[in-house]
């Protein structure tokens, strides 16, 4: 007997999942916080240079510089700060706003004050861990693999606050963004196994909600909290409750079935059937069997045009949505308007878009959904070059708001569907590898998204705000359309074999599944056993 169908006697989910799942989603909203919290520890302050017109104050060599003096102005909530280098000919002033204090205001003046986006080191962090998260999560289990990540987390996110200079930050920023990936990975992936079959869909798009909640409580911390010592202080002490997870959380059965350490896997089963008051059988535990898989390689993808075409289709969707999603929510402070109400907003728009894919996934099916997120996303991202001509001065803060706002729900809608439809389209032996290759161009996308903003700076006059919407406009456009390449799946026996995968949408499905299939199964078999491990 398999997970799955011993699933369909305990009940797919039952009290005891929910406990487990509330325990898994809950993590997610210090993720949350340290995904975005770059915009609040690295906002460049309100500043003016008394002796220069550029904010290059000195040679980037000058690394050694120092604070020489600080006085308060006769304007509130300014200070001015006297910055002193080794190789300067002169110390240079500069006029700061005291009100909101960044890192980038005490540990990188000398280096000219890179924009936050550039120095948000955490990305990188983050597609590193990705690439390592499946063997790590396959050789030590989820529970050990989060207990490590927490404390990581921890422990580097504690000692940002404590950084000397602007390069020990950019290295403990990086293993912040390493710690939290394997965080969410390690948690995501548990709740996925947790629960049967029909379920899955909902348990992997219901987890993204606490995300939003996540950047939501984050602008809160960031408004009330302007020292930007304090703020990485205060987001990331809640993660020291995590560390009760050792005793409240439980490891995943079925890896440990998988794994063939079946005696602790019937310990936590009893307790299920316990907890969701089913009976279960002896006779019942002692037929579990791993759920073996042949596996495949990444190369296997590219071994014929069918698969290659639609492996770099989802890759690029990946990117792309990866691109606009951390580009609107980390660069919310380039809108016009009140920079914390614009980052409440990015936050807030994705309850609507996540409540979107659940009610019209299923309905609509995943092709059709992705491409009108995408492309709707991307043309309301576009339009602000009209609000730009066309929009008077006054009325442009909200109307490039708004639109923006239109925009994020078309990423964070698209973020929800790619998840699904990429790990259905991948065939069952290789979809483990194709998942985490196509986690790794996301971080990409993530990464340059920064950069597609600084575009402005080299843009005058009406269209320096719009010129990045408009760039992520054309990318999500120009993507959604591309993904009508690849076929619905929506009702379709999933792809097994790496032929399955050639002929998909019209294989026949694989004799030993339609054996074996138990009878309470669903639909999305794409999360089963091993193949959770992707997200």
């Amino acid at each position: 007997m398999h997970f799955d169908e011993l699933l369909g006697i305990l009940g797919e989910f039952g009290p005891y999942q929910k406990y487990v799942y509330i325990l898994v989603c809950l993590p997610s909203i210090i993720v949350a916080f340290h995904m975005v919290n770059s915009v609040f520890l690295l906002g460049i302050p309100k500043h003016r240079g008394k002796q220069m017109l550029s904010l290059v104050l000195l040679s980037v060599n000058d690394v050694n510089c120092r604070i020489i003096q600080m006085t308060p102005t006769s304007h509130k909530g300014l200070h001015t700060m006297i910055w002193s280098g080794p190789t300067s000919p002169q110390n240079w002033t500069w006029i700061m706003s005291w009100s909101t204090r960044s890192a980038l205001s005490f540990l990188s003046p000398c280096l000219g004050m890179p924009r936050p986006g550039q120095s948000n080191s955490a990305a990188p962090g983050s597609m590193t861990k990705r690439c390592m998260k499946t063997r790590l999560l396959q050789r030590i289990g989820r529970k050990k693999t989060m207990i490590l990540s927490v404390l990581g987390l921890l422990a580097s996110s504690l000692a940002v606050s404590w950084a000397a200079d602007f390069y020990l930050f950019c290295v403990l920023r990086f293993v912040v963004g390493f710690s939290s990936a394997g965080l969410f990975m390690s948690t995501f992936v548990h709740g996925m196994e947790m629960v049967g079959p029909s379920k899955r869909l909902w348990a992997g798009i219901v987890i993204h909600y606490f995300i939003a909640l996540g950047m939501v409580l984050q602008c809160l911390v960031g408004y009330l909290i302007r020292e930007w010592k304090y703020n990485a202080i205060i987001v990331s002490a809640p993660a020291a409750l995590m560390l009760s997870y050792w005793w409240l959380f439980p490891e995943s059965p079925r890896w440990l079935i998988n794994r063939g350490n079946l005696e602790d896997a019937k310990v936590i089963i009893r307790k299920m059937a316990i907890r969701n008051k089913v009976e279960i059988t002896e006779k019942q535990l002692d037929s579990l069997e791993c759920d073996e898989t042949a596996t495949g390689q990444l190369w296997h993808l590219f071994t014929s045009r069918v698969l290659f075409v639609r492996t770099l289709v989802i890759f690029v969707n990946w990117c792309v949505v990866s691109m606009v999603y951390y580009g609107l929510s980390l660069n919310s402070g380039n809108l016009a308007g009140d920079f914390y109400l614009n980052f409440f907003l990015t936050g807030l728009v994705e309850f609507p878009a996540y409540t979107l894919c659940l009610v019209l996934l299923d309905r609509t099916g995943r092709k059709k959904l992705l491409c009108a997120c995408m492309v709707l996303g991307g043309l309301a991202c576009i339009c602000t070059i009209f609000t730009v001509l066309y929009v008077e001065k006054r009325h442009q803060m909200y109307t490039t708001v708004i639109l923006a706002m239109l925009g994020k729900i078309g990423a964070a809608a698209a973020y929800a569907v790619i998840y699904v439809w990429s790990a259905e389209l991948y065939p069952t032996v290789v979809r483990n590898v194709g998942m985490g290759a196509s986690s790794s161009c996301a971080r990409i996308g993530g990464i340059v998204s920064p950069y597609i903003f600084d575009l402005s700076t080299i843009v005058d006059g009406r269209f320096e705000q719009a010129l990045p919407f408009v760039v992520f406009g054309v990318s999500s456009v120009l993507a959604g359309l591309l993904s009508l390449i690849l076929p619905e799946t929506l009702g379709a026996n999933l792809p097994e074999t790496i032929e399955d995968g050639k002929n998909f949408p019209h294989h026949k499905k694989s004799t030993k599944y339609l054996e074996k299939e138990p009878s309470f199964t669903c639909n999305n078999e794409a999360f089963t056993a091993e193949d959770s491990t992707k997200l």
